[in-house]
């Protein structure tokens, strides 16, 4: 799928593609309204679009994302609600039947600024910055049946993820797993994320994961 990007918006890439593979095969309601989270170029907005639900918003911290967001979806036909701001603190008092998200989540080192491009994917010092704040945000935002899809790497965490979301009080599980070659970024870090002990030495691939969380059934 051919996206307009604009400066420091992220590339989809394995990562991308996978969630939205996650999102067409999760079986989700012709009523639902999706909530895509970090949507960048709007490629899970507009991946869900192409479903037959009710609605789909999306929210970005960047004005250049949502501004790439919108012209993706507008050649393809798609008028989604496109929402400015952190996630933490946007969308009070509303609720989702669907949530989707590709966070930030490559480790960091501490000194190191996440601005301009970098801020699409540094996840803090383990990675978990941004999940973890989704997996505190998300049970206030899904309603009474709804469904959450966020892809990470194996490098993050993913018992943690998943012992997050089970203590809010979902039904959380690893629905896809995917292993990729290491893209630039990773190939930079590959050294101090050695020495952290996050990958072995000499590695070059990691291990992508689709976590689904939902509201039990009454």
């Amino acid at each position: 799928m051919m996206l307009i990007r604009g400066p420091g918006v992220y590339r989809p890439q394995a990562d991308t593609r996978l969630l939205a593979r996650a999102v067409a095969g999760a079986g989700i309601p012709a009523s639902s309204h999706v909530l895509d989270v970090c949507t960048g170029t709007g490629a899970l907005a507009i991946a869900a679009a192409r479903l037959p639900v009710k609605a789909v918003t999306a929210v970005d911290i960047s004005r250049t994302a949502l501004a790439s967001a919108w012209l993706n979806c507008r050649v393809r036909g798609i008028r989604p609600e496109l929402v400015h701001g952190d996630f933490r603190s946007v969308l009070h008092g509303r609720t989702f039947d669907v949530i989707v998200s590709n966070p930030p989540y490559v480790p960091c080192p501490e000194d190191e600024k996440s601005t301009g491009a970098a801020r699409c994917w540094n996840g803090g010092v383990d990675g978990r910055a941004p999940i973890d704040a989704l997996c505190a945000r998300v049970p206030d935002l899904l309603s009474v049946s709804g469904t959450f899809l966020m892809v990470h790497s194996t490098l993050c965490g993913v018992d943690e993820t998943l012992d997050r979301l089970r203590t809010s009080g979902l039904k959380a599980a690893t629905v896809a797993r995917e292993t990729i070659p290491f893209g630039p970024v990773m190939r930079d870090r590959a050294s101090w994320l050695a020495a952290r002990g996050l990958i072995r030495p000499r590695q070059t691939y990691e291990e992508l994961v689709v976590i689904r969380a939902d509201r039990p059934r009454k």
